[in-house]
């Protein structure tokens, strides 16, 4: 028995999905119907969660597709249709619109809290839903979104995308979907094959990463970019997030040298980080971690972690910038770029404690970085 991990096995069982009147969406005819969406290089080494690079018409991108379960099956037997999974039993036959409406939009409520804006978001996602364009959202489209929805990741890229700030959704199949490439990342640095990531010492790597940069103005420009994702998830149209995972991995940037948010799984809604700490036990602060580097107290009489977190994402996105912005930096700002950034790298607290000194470091650091390159071509 073997484990397939091939596309076509991909395709398979969307298609089979699709062509039973089971899913739909914008991107299941050229999937299923004109072949005119390709999988090419496999970038995972998970078996059910699939990414690969691939073009559809003129748009290159990543496509993402969740498989359930590992399918087995042997050499040249063809692989049999699975039964159902829950994956696509939502909406029910007979579920109207407005039904399908409601769902939605408690579902964003239990991920994000309530905000004002939520009835715009459900608006905008059932947009998206209605993948031929006709102005109606089918059960397969519906079943289709719903499924998408129930991934963090989609669901954060679809808030943050319109700000530019994520890789836009280019089109969906099921739970398969793609988006834009990203071409240049992680955000500086050479990214090593992985064979070879555990040969290179630290010390080493670190060095090799500030080789592999652009020019300072366009580091400059880039840079801009993770100050304005931070921004404007701050106290946001839909409520404020955490970025949980600062690494240069998880960031890349365009031609025009624009940052990308390429992991959305790193953003977790600040609501949805304070109900996972507040059942979270502890017997030192080092136990009250979220992610890779969101981090709250232990209050030690209770042995429960508190609510707020100790450090605001512009503290850590500083952190992130510090080496990368402060080499090659012209001398006419070095210093006062620098001590700007150790400022800013001090904050602590929740910053929703502290709004007018994250405003002015913030704002003092977008202008001192651009009053630098608003003179040059990179801006």
């Amino acid at each position: 028995m073997l484990v397939q991990r091939d596309n076509c096995i991909v395709s398979f069982f969307k298609c089979d999905k699709y062509r039973r009147g089971i899913i739909d969406g914008s991107a299941c005819s050229s999937l299923c119907d004109k072949g005119t969406l390709y999988m090419s290089r496999c970038l995972s080494l998970l078996p059910n969660n699939q990414v690969y690079t691939g073009s559809w018409g003129d748009h290159d991108g990543i496509i993402h597709c969740n498989l359930g379960e590992v399918v087995h099956y042997e050499l040249g037997e063809e692989p049999e249709p699975r039964r159902e999974t829950s994956v696509f039993d939502k909406p029910t036959r007979g579920t109207s619109v407005e039904k399908f409406r409601e769902m939605v939009f408690n579902h964003l409520k239990s991920k994000l809290g309530e905000q004002a804006n939520l009835a715009n978001l459900v608006s905008q996602i059932l947009s998206v839903a209605d993948g031929n364009r006709d102005g109606r959202v089918s059960l397969p489209e519906a079943r289709s979104m719903w499924a998408l929805l129930q991934m963090d990741e989609v669901l954060l890229g679809l808030l943050l995308q319109d700000r530019g700030h994520t890789p836009r959704l280019l089109g969906y199949c099921g739970d398969l979907y793609m988006t834009e490439r990203v071409h240049y990342g992680p955000l500086y640095g050479l990214s090593l094959p992985w064979p070879l990531v555990s040969w290179v010492p630290s010390s080493l790597q670190r060095t090799m990463d500030q080789w592999f940069t652009p020019s300072w103005p366009r580091k400059a420009k880039i840079s801009m970019g993770l100050l304005e994702l931070v921004e404007d998830i701050f106290h946001g149209t839909y409520g404020s997030f955490l970025i949980c995972d600062l690494t240069a991995a998880h960031f890349g940037y365009t031609d025009r040298h624009e940052l990308r948010l390429t992991n959305t799984r790193a953003v977790v809604s600040e609501d949805e980080f304070k109900r996972a700490m507040r059942v979270l036990k502890c017997e030192t602060d080092a136990d009250c971690v979220y992610g890779v580097d969101c981090r709250t107290s232990c209050d030690v009489t209770e042995k429960r972690c508190r609510e707020e977190p100790v450090q605001p994402n512009l503290a850590k996105a500083c952190s992130a910038l510090k080496d990368y912005i402060l080499r090659g930096a012209p001398s006419s700002m070095r210093e006062e770029l620098e001590r700007q950034l150790y400022a800013c790298m001090a904050l602590k607290g929740n910053a929703g404690q502290m709004n007018m000194e994250h405003s002015l470091i913030l704002n003092n650091l977008k202008a001192l970085l651009w009053k630098q390159i608003s003179h040059t071509k990179d801006s």
